[in-house]
């Protein structure tokens, strides 16, 4: 048995159905990862750097997070570090104990490649926090585990402030989400509750748990008849909000909203609050009873505008399914998402894109058991 996975989780996870059972299948006595090293062929280039082919070549904090985190459950500690030196160079002005990473970075105007915004994301900051942290402790790498606690500390003071309403909270980013004295533009899909409650035990005098705390007034005021929302307005009321800078445009669910569905999902079930704010979004639950693909976008009533979801979030959605005691749905969308798979390239979609690979990642490698959180946010890896 793979050290780490206690024979009680063993068996209640396989007790969840057909399922997990064709995963476990596919991953047994598997030490590679395919769906990583596609990946890593398609968008990762030899310096680091996370290609996001479908929007001009760029690359975000957000890919670049994601991919030290898939890096670590692989056990790439090559790859990792290649990441993270790249991140620190490009993004960080060359020294992350100085800087948090510019979310964009690209082929500006001019034809030079180099920072187009220099504002940091905090769902990506934490991402990174957290990806260091856990590989400090899991490679015994000290000096990963001090830089992880150091920008996480830079978070709480760039990125973390007392918002009227839902308490002290997560800010999308230092710059650009207070418009006036009493709006603030929060994004519920950069709350991941294992990082919070991670952080809370390793840096205990920090914000987390007020900032995990505050997950719930943003969902349960900010979300549209059950269904999760992109952003979210705050400060006179919490209610469901267009984009930053996008006042005449809808307040919707849909591209980030979905990771909110993956991130509970995914959550150990013990995880101080996570049955509490699964209610909060149960709307989808009952929506993936009578229908093949989740919703593409849902306005702030809870009308459905788009029904042509992409692969990615059939992906998304299934841990938060089994999460909801909906396997046959699960296992639905688990055949979506296998049906849609580009045998060529060995990623999924005909034209493969990157956002969806990623959601596919962290649910497929989910599922496989090749990681998973302890309540109190501790990453669990296969190798271990």
């Amino acid at each position: 048995m793979t050290k780490g996975f206690p024979v009680r989780r063993l068996l209640w996870w396989l007790a969840m159905g057909p399922v997990v059972g064709m995963l476990l299948a596919q991953a047994a006595n598997a030490q590679a990862w395919p769906l990583w090293e596609s990946y890593t062929r398609y968008v990762v280039d030899d310096q680091g750097r996370v290609i996001d082919r479908s929007a001009q070549d760029r690359t975000t904090s957000e890919g670049q997070a994601y991919a030290m985190f898939f890096a670590l459950v692989a056990n790439d500690r090559v790859r990792f570090g290649k990441l993270l030196n790249w991140t620190e160079i490009n993004l960080a002005g060359g020294d992350l104990t100085q800087h948090l990473p510019a979310w964009s970075w690209g082929k500006g105007a001019d034809g030079v490649w180099k920072v187009l915004d220099p504002n940091p994301a905090s769902d990506a900051d934490l991402w990174v926090a957290y990806s260091l942290l856990e590989a400090g402790r899991l490679w015994h790498e000290p000096r990963y585990e001090k830089l992880g606690t150091i920008v996480a500390i830079r978070i709480a003071q760039l990125e973390v402030a007392y918002v009227p309403g839902v308490g002290t909270t997560l800010l999308s980013g230092p710059a650009g989400f207070h418009p006036n004295e009493s709006t603030w533009l929060l994004n519920p899909s950069y709350f991941a509750p294992f990082i919070l409650v991670r952080l809370s035990h390793a840096l205990p005098t920090g914000p987390w748990g007020a900032v995990l705390n505050s997950l719930q007034p943003i969902l349960a005021q900010g979300s549209a008849d059950g269904f999760a929302m992109d952003w979210v307005t705050a400060g006179t009321g919490v209610r469901p909000s267009p984009p930053p800078g996008k006042a005449d445009a809808l307040a919707e669910g849909s591209y980030d909203a979905i990771r909110v569905y993956l991130w509970l999902g995914i959550c150990d079930q013990n995880t101080p609050r996570i049955r509490e704010l699964l209610s909060e979004v149960s709307g989808m639950a009952p929506y993936m009873k009578s229908h093949v693909a989740p919703p593409e976008a849902v306005d702030a009533s809870g009308r459905i505008l788009s029904v042509n979801a992409p692969p990615g979030f059939s992906a998304a959605i299934t841990p938060y399914l089994l999460a909801m005691g909906l396997r046959s749905q699960a296992k639905a969308q688990v055949d979506r998402l296998a049906a849609t798979k580009n045998p060529a390239l060995g990623l999924y979609g005909r034209t493969p894109v990157y956002y969806d690979q990623n959601l596919a990642l962290f649910a497929t490698g989910w599922l496989e058991q090749r990681y998973r959180f302890d309540r109190d946010g501790k990453l669990m890896v296969k190798w271990r």
